[in-house]
């Protein structure tokens, strides 16, 4: 047994332990025989660094597989990186630019190559980072969602999909980052307020017979307008439908169309529709028969005026951002006299009026998002989110807390499809090669792709033919079964404008070039369930027991971004669920309740929680604050107080070690004959039984306090201050007593381990020599029989006792070295025979003397415990006027503020417009009064 310093430093043992389990393979330990249980990590970004929700999520999944390694299990933590495709590029990006360099100064294979030579050097900083939070994950194993056998799962994936027409290519309006140049998903956009307007425009009637008005908050997409939508019930304009206007600026004839998106009751009632750039008007257009592929685009991808297919925007607007050109399409509209000026309440007339407007911005680049009509990659979500739909109704799915169902039912009914392909150069390529259509180069035998209207990607869908594969000679299989033996097939990038058609031996040449764009991320990241395990090489359904994973921790926030997407995605291709269990834990809000940011300077470093305070105290402080279905509030002093927890933990080690208590020989507890000691065994015993359902429900909050209060109250502050009489006076009982003491300590080390691993792994050495590391220790087990009522009743009523009289000396300024007598009526039999067995330590811990007989006449503290009333004389201790009289002045002082505080809260106007903490502080401090002016009434009552 090797003795404890005084005083405990985190800092000192937790480098040290955790250096320890990840060499000695503990996270993993070899158990062939022992009942899989697994769990994957949502995989970090591998640009990342850990922030405070990187260490609740974390923390959460820690306990439930350090809890599973203790039960025997073969307990594995999947863990791995995620390329993050947008990130990672934009990083990359960002240090050429340091150097004066652009992505676009470097081939794709060679800018990749830098991509891979930073991840080697900086990336996955936050694996070490999750080290430092203890987290025991299977590092031997550690997978990158871009590494070889991930890369061939996503790959396969693709092409199933495509093959069995679950994923198609399509033109559809999608939501454009100018910024970053790529599409992004609906999840990526953040919409924001802004300050804008709203313009009031007056299209003329084609006719001459005048003018239907319409009003926008963008007015430079009315020059890629392609018709005026009109509610077919409206009486205003049922004669107008089908008649055309002529828009100005551009001059273009565009139609007056029926369509329910028109809302009569608002402004004038007729819409401008522009279906090339907005999702409403998209769907307006497809009713009124516009193809996709005939709406007009304005936009190039960095947001610039470009021109239309009809050529009718003017060369004034060409190359001017969308910015710039509403401020001269506006201009441009008032010259002409269609723009109806705003007037404001003082007759002021201004272009337009002034509204506050929701913008959607992207999440990462920061630049206001454009709808933008463009060729991609679209997975049929709508029937793969079927089986996944009815995996959580049926149950095989368990999302906890249960009140997030309603959310996913809704999000997973109405699901739309989901595009998957980013323009980007860093991730998974898309694998897709394209050739011109048969039917193509019958008609253009001796052109170039150049001279045949550019690149194939643009704007020549109905043309182009897609050979979907896993390998380039895969799809050159495909190429030359679709072509025949009249065409040679050759590879080409797609910017190299090979001729097509020209003579090359007895046959023609076809090119085929691979699609450019890469998978989005998080197409990718739905494969970590299986992929991560082996598949698709190994072929077992079940991958070695391991799938489907136990349980999945997340944040509520990517439920679908994530979690949904793995569960269409596992069913589709494991024909069963990911996950039997999916629990949803809230966010780390700062102390006062708002959302975490940068930009408002609360966020909070869990590093520099973790140096200020140790890893442990963090992890309990997140266990401790996870309350299903909340949010958590920061607070800097709670983890300072499970700090203090563990140094009493601490104490209370040096406390055992000093008094010849070690290291236990059992799993079951030792026989006891004293009633403390069958009292701590029945009460461990409870907090197993407690500790266990907990961590079945994930209830981490009533885990983390039930075995708090059991090592904080039950075992340092009463057990042990109760045994001390037998371990330092010699009574009898000493040996049995160290046996149990030692043994409990234990048990508190193991069940306190999933939370608080690095302190536990210390003190389980440092009580003496031991078989194994904690980490692989055995769990308690819970049994009942070791339950004694008796002695459970008898050291219960004696802590009941004992604080009853420490509360009423403490009311009454009662000195505490002050001995006082302490006389005893209407006691049972019972109750005497416990004051007999109890008396010593009675007497040390509430410093009373028993005396027999009456107490005298005069003042004196009383005191009722079950059907006994024990009465303290206090004539000779304190002046019984002067404190009758302190109390008398506390209690007026107490019930004026309650009185105060409830006629503040009776005040409907207080309630109504105060702020909400205002109100909330001012109903604890009432509640607070209100208990003070009741304690101190007793107090004074005790006196008689």
């Amino acid at each position: 047994m090797s003795e404890l310093p005084k005083t405990f430093d985190p800092a000192a043992i937790e480098a040290r332990w955790y250096a320890h389990w990840e060499q000695d393979g503990l996270f993993r330990p070899e158990r062939p025989n022992a009942t899989p249980w697994t769990i994957v990590n949502p995989p970090p970004n591998v640009t990342g660094s850990l922030h405070i929700g990187h260490a609740l999520d974390n923390t959460l999944q820690d306990i439930l597989v350090r809890h599973a390694r203790l039960q025997g299990k073969d307990a594995r933590w999947v863990v791995g990186t995620d390329h993050a495709g947008i990130a990672t590029q934009m990083v990359v990006e960002r240090q050429m630019a340091q150097q004066q360099q652009k992505r676009t100064d470097f081939s794709r294979d060679d800018f990749v190559a830098k991509v891979w030579e930073w991840k080697a050097e900086s990336g996955g900083q936050i694996t070490g980072q999750l080290r430092r939070l203890g987290c025991s994950m299977d590092w031997a194993d550690e997978r990158f969602t871009m590494d070889e056998g991930f890369s061939a799962a996503v790959l396969k994936v693709f092409v199933q999909l495509h093959r069995e027409g679950l994923l198609y290519r399509d033109k559809r309006l999608v939501n454009w980052d100018p910024g970053l140049g790529t599409a992004i998903s609906d999840l990526e956009v953040e919409t924001r307020e802004v300050r804008g307007n709203f313009w009031r425009l007056r299209y003329p009637m084609a006719d001459g017979s005048g003018f239907i008005e319409v009003a926008t908050t963008r007015p430079e997409t009315m020059l890629a307008d392609m018709a005026v939508a009109v509610h077919p019930d409206d009486a205003r304009y049922t004669a107008l439908i089908g008649k055309q206007v002529r828009l100005p600026i551009t001059g273009r004839l565009i139609p007056i169309v029926a369509d329910e998106h028109a809302d009569p009751e608002l402004g004038s009632g007729a819409v401008k529709i522009t279906p090339g750039h907005d999702f409403n008007d998209f769907e307006v257009g497809r009713r009124a028969g516009i193809e996709a592929r005939d709406m007009l685009n304005m936009l190039d991808a960095r947001a610039n005026i470009v021109q239309t297919a009809d050529r009718l925007i003017p060369d004034a607007f060409l190359g001017l951002s969308s910015a710039d050109a509403r401020k001269a399409v506006v201009a441009r509209l008032k010259d002409e006299g269609v723009l109806i000026p705003h007037v404001d309440k003082d007759g002021v007339e201004h272009d337009a009026e002034p509204r506050t407007i929701q913008t959607p911005f992207g999440d990462r680049s920061g630049v206001v998002i454009e709808p933008w009509l463009t060729d991609q990659w679209y997975v049929d979500a709508k029937t793969l989110a079927q089986p996944a739909i009815e995996a959580v109704r049926s149950g095989a799915v368990k999302i906890v807390p249960k009140s997030w169902e309603k959310t996913y039912f809704n999000w997973m009914e109405n699901i739309q499809p989901w595009c998957v392909s980013r323009q980007l150069w860093w991730g998974h390529r898309i694998p897709a090669w394209f050739g011109f259509s048969k039917e193509w180069l019958a008609r253009n035998s001796d052109r170039s792709y150049r001279e045949a209207g550019g690149e194939p990607f643009e704007g020549h869908a109905p043309e182009i033919q897609a050979f979907v594969a896993e390998n380039e000679e895969e799809a050159r299989f495909q190429a030359e079964a679709y072509y025949g033996s009249d065409f040679q097939v050759i590879f080409s990038e797609l910017d190299e404008g090979e001729p097509i058609g020209q003579s090359e031996g007895d046959g023609q040449v076809v090119v085929l070039q691979r699609d450019p764009d890469v998978l989005d991320t998080w197409f990718s990241s739905a494969l970590w369930p299986f992929a991560t395990l082996g598949w698709p090489e190994n072929t077992d359904p079940t991958l070695s027991g391991r799938y489907s994973n136990d349980v999945l921790i997340s944040g509520f926030d990517i439920l679908f971004f994530w979690d949904a997407r793995m569960l269409m995605q596992g069913i589709h291709f494991m024909k069963e669920v990911p996950f039997r269990t999916l629990y949803l834990h809230g966010l780390v809000r700062a102390a006062d309740g708002a959302k975490m940011s940068k930009s408002k300077g609360n966020t909070v470093d869990p590093l520099g929680l973790i140096d200020r305070y140790g890893a442990d105290a963090l992890r309990f402080f997140m266990a401790a604050m996870e309350s299903q279905g909340r949010d958590i509030k920061m607070d800097e002093k709670r983890v300072e107080g499970y700090r203090n927890f563990a140094t009493k933990l601490w104490n209370a080690t040096r406390f055992a070690q000093a008094n010849g208590i070690g290291a236990s020989a059992t799993i079951e507890p030792p026989k006891a004959e004293l009633a403390v000691n069958r009292w701590i065994i029945a009460e461990t015993i409870e907090t197993v039984q407690a500790l266990d359902l907990a961590l079945a429900d994930l209830r981490f909050d009533g885990a983390a306090n039930t075995i708090y209060q059991f090592t904080w109250s039950r075992f340092c502050d009463w057990y042990l201050e109760l045994i001390k009489p037998v371990l330092q006076g010699g009574a009898e009982g000493g040996e049995e007593t160290r046996a149990v003491a030692g043994w409990v300590l234990d048990q508190i080390l193991v069940m306190l381990h999933p939370f608080m691993p690095f302190i536990t792994e210390e003190l389980w050495h440092a009580l003496g020599e031991r078989s194994s590391d904690l980490i692989v220790a055995r769990w308690p087990m819970a049994d009942a029989r070791a339950i004694d009522p008796a002695a459970r009743a008898e050291v219960d009523w004696l802590i009941r006792l004992v604080s009853e009289i420490r509360a009423a000396r403490t009311e009454l300024n009662v000195p505490p070295g002050a001995r006082l007598p302490l006389h005893v009526r209407d006691a049972s039999g019972e109750t005497v025979e416990r004051l007999a067995r109890q008396g010593a330590v009675l007497a040390r811990l509430a410093r009373v003397d028993a005396v027999a007989g009456d107490a005298p006449a005069g003042g004196a503290l009383q005191i009722v415990v079950d059907e006994a009333t024990f009465v303290l004389p206090l004539g000779d201790v304190i002046d019984l006027d002067a404190e009758r009289a302190r109390l008398t002045k506390a209690i007026a002082a107490a019930e004026k503020e309650r009185d105060a505080l409830a006629g503040r809260l009776g005040n409907a106007s207080f309630v109504e417009r105060a702020k909400p903490e205002a109100v909330e502080k001012a109903r604890a401090d009432h509640n607070d009064k209100m208990a003070e002016a009741a304690r101190l009434h007793a107090a004074l009552g005790r006196l008689g």
